[in-house]
């Protein structure tokens, strides 16, 4: 096994199937929309937040604002998506993500329908199968959203495809 700055397994970016082959989201969960870029241990990608969302609905259905909570789960899905495709291609496809702390976890501004919500995620430091990653969300340059995100690489058990 590898780790994000080695780049084996990773002849190009993910494009949106390859990311669905990286991490088991799906509609409605799946918040990563395109990756733009995996250099030196940092993930650039993005989200596009509609107002079909349909988180929108309920929260909150006369102002629509993205749950901070789903801005940190973008940004945890993007550090997935970098540990896992530094990754040997026989490797990533055995493991799960999955969260074990946050820290530091900021609120900055409001995320609406319509913005592009920017997600960059660095690896902190990585041991054994906990992987500690730095990640930040920006609109339009703005700082969103911030945390320390911690992370445990766990064996998929019976999942199917």
């Amino acid at each position: 096994m590898t780790g994000p700055a080695s780049g084996k397994g990773r002849s190009s970016l993910p494009d949106i199937r390859s990311i669905m082959r990286l991490l088991p989201h799906r509609y409605p969960f799946l918040l990563v929309d395109r990756v733009l870029s995996i250099e030196d241990n940092t993930i650039r990608a993005y989200k596009c937040v509609s107002i079909n969302e349909p988180f929108f609905q309920g929260h909150f259905p006369d102002l629509p604002v993205m749950p901070g909570v789903l801005i940190l789960e973008a940004m945890a899905q993007s550090g997935g998506i970098l540990v896992l495709s530094g990754m040997e291609d026989t490797a990533w496809d055995s493991f799960l993500c999955l969260f074990t702390s946050m820290e530091g976890v900021r609120f900055r501004r409001q995320v609406l329908p319509g913005d592009r919500l920017d997600l960059t995620c660095e690896l902190v430091r990585q041991k054994l199968q906990l992987w500690k990653i730095r990640g930040a969300a920006h609109v339009d340059g703005a700082l969103a959203a911030e945390a320390v995100l911690t992370a445990a690489l766990v064996p998929r058990q019976g999942e199917s495809r």
